[in-house]
């Protein structure tokens, strides 16, 4: 059975137009050719620093989590993070709305490239339910923390069979400033050649879209699926937040 979801507003009046006017903003066309050249992009500022702070300081907040997850335990690195539980902070339910039908296209170009079926309809939320029917019924929505010394070891966040190929972290600190380290990194496995590794220092309340699990990239015999993981690099001194916005839900 697909559980109900009830979204709510975490402030009276609130409304989707300041964040979906920041991704309409953003340079649609550049971030898809940097996706195709690395595998990730800048989009731009999604978060002003007020809420920067703001969705920072709901970390101790434990009413808002569905699970927390200390990253040494399972050698995931050093850190920690948490899972959102619904109802979301409003900026992460109307960014998720914002970005999907503009990352939907590049979704959908990519697995068609791979000669894959497209199965992820116009709509965010009838896509969630695709997963929910699937027995994905968790939300994903991530809060993540690191002090000095803390990094994340390179991973894929999959979750399930049903997986879109796309997703975003936006840092909720400056760089520099508030922290040094803490470059997001992305590992790529090159069809029959070496490995190539990116380094991206992502801005204050900025965004970067990067790939999830794979994406296509030129061969001799067409196109070849490369394999990418992405992980973060140790901070050096400082603290660093993020907020990771995943475009399916867990089993």
């Amino acid at each position: 059975m697909t559980p109900t979801r009830t979204p709510r507003s975490t402030s009276a009046g609130s409304t989707a137009a300041p964040w979906r006017a920041r991704v309409d903003d953003a340079s649609w066309t550049t971030i898809a050719a940097d996706l195709d050249d690395t595998g990730c992009a800048l989009i731009g500022p999604l978060l002003s620093p007020a809420e920067t702070t703001a969705i920072a300081a709901l970390y101790d907040d434990d009413t808002r989590f569905r699970s927390t997850v200390t990253m040494a335990r399972h050698r995931f690195g050093e850190g920690q993070y948490r899972y959102f539980t619904e109802p979301f902070p409003d900026a992460v339910t109307e960014l998720k709305q914002a970005l999907y039908p503009r990352l939907l296209p590049i979704a959908r170009d990519w697995w068609t490239r791979l000669g894959r079926p497209t199965p992820w309809p116009e709509n965010l939320d009838a896509w969630l339910e695709m997963c929910h029917e699937a027995g994905q019924t968790k939300p994903t929505p991530i809060l993540l923390k690191y002090g000095p010394g803390d990094w994340n070891a390179l991973h894929r966040d999959l979750y399930g069979d049903l997986v879109f190929p796309l997703q975003v972290v936006i840092n909720l600190n400056a760089p520099g400033t508030d922290h040094t380290g803490g470059e997001f990194l992305l590992l790529e496995q090159r069809p029959r050649a070496q490995s190539r590794g990116t380094s991206t220092t992502i801005p204050h309340g900025h965004g970067l879209v990067f790939t999830t699990r794979d994406r296509p990239v030129r061969s001799a015999r067409g196109w070849s699926a490369a394999p990418v993981r992405h992980g973060v690099s140790m901070i050096r001194s400082g603290h660093r937040m993020t907020l990771a916005l995943v475009f399916h839900d867990a089993a």
